[in-house]
């Protein structure tokens, strides 16, 4: 069984996403923030990285993207992205959910 490094850190990474945007609510944050948090994770993770793996969240309608002028992303969660941090939905495939041990 080979495992894929590369598949969970970028699940991982996804669900890290969420979480953090989900803090920020009501107000979004934008991606400079969120690479920070991602690199007490993954140090070595890049500002391109974040726009990827936010990009594939947007396409699954998990998280609203708005550029400004600047190319700068502002970040909030759609309302399945909220149902999803809040385990409110089924585990989407793609982003790395804790399973809640406790109930």
């Amino acid at each position: 069984m080979t495992i894929d490094i590369a598949k969970i850190r970028r699940e991982s990474i996804r669900w890290h996403l969420l979480s953090a945007v989900n803090i920020s609510r009501p107000a979004g944050i934008y991606t400079e923030p969120l690479l920070e948090i991602i690199r007490a994770v993954y140090p070595d993770a890049t500002h391109q990285e974040i726009r990827v793996n936010l990009d594939y969240l947007e396409e699954r309608e998990m998280v609203r993207i708005s550029k400004d002028p600047l190319d700068r992303w502002m970040v909030d969660l759609t309302r399945t992205g909220i149902d999803f941090v809040e385990y409110n939905i089924d585990a989407q495939p793609g982003v790395s959910r804790p399973k809640i041990t406790q109930v």
